[in-house]
């Protein structure tokens, strides 16, 4: 089956009466680069890191943007089994339908088949709206952190709100 794109994200939102405002910017690949080009933009902006655990499953880490992430002890955090490493750009797309410089949380749509455990960080659930790559790192959509949750849910994802930065 084909990724969904942006519109088809969109749309979905839409569909489920969420309200989202998306900002068009050129390609952002990081987090230095997002905060020079967008300006003032309410909420928590976010990282992402897709990891692979040594039994080949897959974990969707969003943290604030700032937030310092230890990889070599995420693992006890997440219920990964051994220590984790990035997953490869091949999975990235297979899974999330997206490339490296677009990972989203939005790419759980495209993850049917529940293969990706998602976990949010506590620090960035703290705030009321959520920024995050809508599939493409050529624009940022910004969500209410319930709507996001209401999202995660309609596309069968659960996450797991955890403590992960440490802050």
């Amino acid at each position: 089956m084909a990724a969904k794109t942006r519109a088809d994200l969109l749309a979905f939102l839409e569909q489920l009466a969420i309200e989202a405002t998306t900002i068009d910017h050129p390609p952002l690949y990081t987090v230095a680069q997002s905060q020079a080009l967008r300006g003032t933009i309410d909420g928590g902006h976010t990282k992402n890191l897709f990891l692979k655990d040594k039994k080949g499953r897959y974990f969707l880490v969003t943290v604030e943007e700032e937030a310092t992430v230890d990889l070599k002890s995420i693992h006890r955090l997440i219920g990964a089994s051994g220590r984790v490493s990035f997953g490869s750009a091949d999975a990235l797309m297979r899974l999330l339908g997206v490339e490296p410089g677009s990972v989203t949380v939005f790419g759980l749509i495209n993850d049917v088949d529940n293969q990706v455990t998602l976990v949010l960080d506590a620090g960035l659930m703290r705030h009321e709206l959520v920024n995050c790559h809508p599939l493409t790192n050529d624009a940022t959509t910004q969500i209410a952190k319930d709507d996001l949750v209401r999202f995660l849910d309609a596309i069968g994802h659960q996450p797991a709100i955890l403590n992960v930065t440490g802050q």
